[in-house]
């Protein structure tokens, strides 16, 4: 099955804003909503493509990660390639963000991305289209740091002039509600410099010389679990993924592990001296000879 264009669902080229990319969904949500076409099956294929487009490309993370490696690394299950950012281990845990609504006797399958009720909220102006909707609760922004996410933590939170101490259960990121009360408390996760988070799965740049690529090397990398030390295999070629199994961020919903990924970064000398310039001079002449560099 060819691979589907979430720019081209939406109506919208590479190049869109995010101020365009919202217009776009709300027009053709709107057109296909389920509750204006029912029993119409094909409008909800197209209702939920145009929610799953959305979903990936008015985040600013999970667009990247589209414009670089496509729609497979948002496939639950999906299995990796050597080439592909999550070698088989992406979403392995399951999508937490899965919901279904009923209306009329009827339900409907989002299939997996985001909760209808906020994207509704958010475009319509707080109106409901669900009937069954509960009635809206109080909500609250916490601010975390990167590995308070990722490890777990308890905060002090202001509600209502009281202090309430909140725990804050370990694999949460930004976007994620916690429930207190009658109250929800919205997480907004400060981004690491050294780390990249994708879903679960961690990816993070390891710098390597031109001689520990070519020969191969043992190396430490640090993970959010831990220091961790690696083979280099010789031979390593620029932007290989080493995939560190379990080593990534715990999920919310049970004690699995996302997986570290270790991409490769070939350092390349600014200055040589005369003698490391008569060394790569006599490589390419061995190259040129025998082709086996």
């Amino acid at each position: 099955m060819a691979a589907k264009d979430y720019y081209q669902i939406l109506g919208l080229t590479k190049s869109a804003s995010v101020d365009e990319i919202k217009k776009a969904y709300r027009k053709l949500a709107l057109q296909y909503h389920p509750d204006r076409n029912k029993g119409n099956k094909s409008s909800e294929e197209k209702f939920k493509e145009v929610t799953k487009a959305y979903e990936i490309l008015s985040d600013p993370s999970k667009r990247q990660t589209y414009d670089q490696f496509g729609e497979a690394a948002f496939e639950q299950g999906a299995t990796g390639s050597a080439g592909g950012p999550f070698g088989g281990g992406f979403n392995q845990q399951g999508n937490p963000f899965t919901y279904t609504y009923s209306s009329n006797g009827g339900n409907f399958d989002f299939g997996g991305f985001s909760d209808p009720f906020d994207i509704f909220e958010q475009f319509f102006g707080g109106g409901n289209p669900f009937s069954q909707r509960a009635q809206r609760r109080s909500t609250y922004s916490l601010t975390i740091s990167f590995m308070d996410a990722v490890k777990g933590a308890t905060k002090k939170v202001n509600m209502d002039g009281k202090t309430q101490n909140i725990k804050i259960p370990a694999g949460v990121d930004t976007g994620s509600r916690i429930r207190f009360g009658d109250s929800d408390v919205v997480i907004e996760v400060t981004p690491d410099r050294k780390f990249k988070r994708e879903g679960y799965d961690i990816v993070k740049d390891e710098e390597l010389s031109f001689s520990q690529a070519a020969l191969g090397d043992v190396i430490d990398v640090e993970t959010v679990q831990g220091p961790v030390s690696i083979k280099i295999p010789a031979g390593t070629q620029p932007e290989t993924l080493i995939r560190l199994r379990g080593k990534g961020v715990k999920s919310v919903n049970n004690s699995t592990f996302g997986n570290h990924y270790v991409r490769i970064k070939i350092v390349i000398p600014k200055n040589l001296t005369s003698r490391q310039k008569e060394l790569l001079k006599e490589l390419e002449g061995e190259k040129k000879k025998s082709g086996w560099f």
